[in-house]
């Protein structure tokens, strides 16, 4: 039993020698040195050496200190405001028309629709067209008494006047954004161009209207960037011998003249334009623009008279479709 014993020790003791000899070397090996961690003083040193406390966000402070003295950029000024005012009347065309201007203020920026339509009440089918329109609008109404209804009188008085007292109102209380006031009657065509021209507005700008008057356009007579004269193919003797559509004004000149309106009573046909431009400028004051009145950017085209000769009285289609 003993030698069996000596015999099993003498076979494991190479290998208890090897691990005592291995542990003596490790043990041996010089510790690594310890890192000390960088230490912060809440202190600083100053004049003299002594110590100061550091002001709250440390380095930060500076460079906050250095951003601030940068000049900061200039908001970029704010862009004015279009308020297109467009009377409007049930006829069979109204929602051709409308779509079609819709789909040209959808292209201009910061426009402000006010759509008058001329009835007792506002119709279901502007009040939806409206609401699928994807514009900033008001929808307003107000009927034309029936006798200013007679053919050869203004018409839209009173709806491009409901316009200019939602206006008045809308700024009654409020510092006036930067604006200008358009009147955009349904049934012309606008260029793009036009929008551009007139938001630099600053009283009064004019330019020429294509396919009216009997002419192919009208337009202002300029020299030295002024007014001087109207090209025109129909009562040339008017103060301001314009179309509707060939004008805008100043949101603040609007503001700043609050009795100025399209007058009824007086008023002969054609002269609205000239009757309501006597009340807010003169002639002198005017804005030349369209590259000094020499371009077309909007056009009198109205739509052709349609052929309903056909049109059953009463409706026979089992199916109601709004046209």
């Amino acid at each position: 039993m003993k030698s069996v014993l000596f015999t099993r020790f003498f076979i494991l003791l190479p290998w208890i020698l090897i691990v005592i000899i291995m542990l003596d070397v490790d043990t041996r090996k010089p510790a690594p040195p310890l890192t000390p961690r960088p230490y912060f003083s809440p202190y600083a040193v100053g004049r003299g050496g002594a110590r100061l406390p550091l002001r709250r966000g440390g380095p930060a402070h500076g460079t906050q200190k250095r951003n601030q003295s940068r000049p900061q950029p200039q908001p970029e000024p704010q862009l004015p405001t279009i308020y297109a005012i467009t009377p409007t009347y049930s006829r069979p065309v109204q929602k051709a028309e409308l779509t079609r201007l819709a789909n040209t203020f959808r292209q201009v920026a910061q426009l402000h629709w006010i759509l008058v339509e001329d009835a007792a009440a506002r119709s279901e089918l502007v009040s939806r067209f409206l609401a699928r329109a994807g514009l900033p609008s008001t929808h307003l109404h107000v009927p034309t008494p029936r006798r200013y209804k007679r053919p050869g009188l203004p018409r839209a008085t009173e709806q491009r006047n409901a316009g200019l007292a939602w206006l008045r109102q809308r700024h009654q209380h409020q510092r006036a954004q930067p604006g200008v006031l358009f009147f955009a009657d349904d049934d012309n065509t606008y260029s793009l161009e036009l929008f551009q021209e007139m938001r630099t507005t600053r009283k009064v700008s004019v330019w020429p209207v294509g396919l009216v008057g009997g002419r192919r356009y009208e337009r202002p007579l300029v020299e030295n960037g002024k007014v001087v004269g109207w090209y025109t193919g129909w009562r040339a003797d008017r103060p301001f011998a314009i179309d509707m559509a060939g004008f805008a004004v100043s949101l603040q000149v609007i503001l700043s003249n609050p009795k100025a309106v399209f007058k009824r009573r007086g008023s002969q046909p054609g002269m609205q334009e000239s009757d309501f431009l006597k009340q807010i400028t003169t002639v002198e004051e005017l804005e030349p623009k369209a590259n000094n009145c020499t371009k077309v950017l909007v056009w009198h085209t109205r739509t052709e008279k349609v052929n309903l000769a056909n049109e059953p009285k009463y409706r026979l289609d089992t199916v109601k479709i709004e046209v």
